[in-house]
């Protein structure tokens, strides 16, 4: 897919979403643990639940769990029983749970004023601008692609509906690349920290602390998660040349 389809596609799914995850609404306590998630970019159900985490201006960990991933999926398997995603592990509280609607209602008790925004909270609708948002980008981040796992997770400055960011989440998912998902959108108590950090405002902003590189610009980003982690497929055994 050419980079200005990428973007053209990218903004297509901000816009269907209804820019859901670009502003910060109420919060309420803060974990004192992060958070874990287990997803994967495609999916539309994933997709209320990082909405959710931007719009409470929580922090998690990412692990990526693509269509044929051999990374993680099976630790979700191991954990709840059966591979369905999204998947909320809560170490503070030792919750976990599946279902997206009961995970955006858990996150907004706990960690908001106790109810969802009405674009979250009327699952029909939530559930409808997400799938529009993943059918403009239908199948970019769901499959696994080759990858070494690097010896700590990535950190990745980020919201939902920012749409260079979501280029970068669809790569990492792919890769099955663990990361740390710091949210900044709108509103957000954190941005001062990026600004700190990176010298500017603006997302996505990635720091690999196995290399020490640190980098805005999606594009960029991109190429190096490439070149730094995604190896070759080789062929099976006995196949031809």
């Amino acid at each position: 897919m050419s980079r200005v389809i990428d973007l053209a596609t990218s903004f297509g799914a901000t816009l269907a979403s209804g820019a859901g995850g670009a502003f910060v609404g109420e919060t309420g306590a803060r974990p004192e643990r992060l958070l874990e998630l287990y997803e994967f970019e495609a999916c539309p159900f994933c997709r209320k639940v990082r909405e959710a985490l931007s719009v409470l201006d929580l922090d998690a960990v990412v692990y990526p769990c693509p269509k044929g991933g051999e990374r993680y999926r099976p630790e979700v398997v191991r954990r709840g029983g059966k591979a369905q995603f999204p998947y909320l592990v809560d170490p503070n509280s030792g919750t976990e749970m599946y279902e997206s609607d009961d995970i955006i209602a858990y996150l907004f008790t706990r960690f908001g004023k106790g109810s969802a925004p009405w674009f979250l909270g009327i699952s029909a609708l939530a559930t409808t601008t997400a799938m529009l948002a993943s059918a403009l980008r239908p199948g970019v981040g769901a499959h696994r692609r080759p990858a070494r796992a690097p010896d700590r997770p990535l950190e990745l400055w980020s919201f939902e509906a920012s749409p260079y960011s979501r280029l970068v989440r669809e790569e990492l998912s792919s890769l099955e690349i663990p990361y740390r998902l710091h949210n900044v959108a709108r509103g957000s108590a954190k941005r001062p920290e990026l600004i700190a950090r990176g010298g500017k405002m603006q997302v996505p902003y990635l720091a690999d602390p196995n290399t020490g590189r640190e980098m805005y610009e999606s594009a960029d980003i991109v190429a190096y998660l490439r070149e730094t982690y995604a190896v070759a497929a080789t062929a099976p055994a006995g196949a031809p040349a």
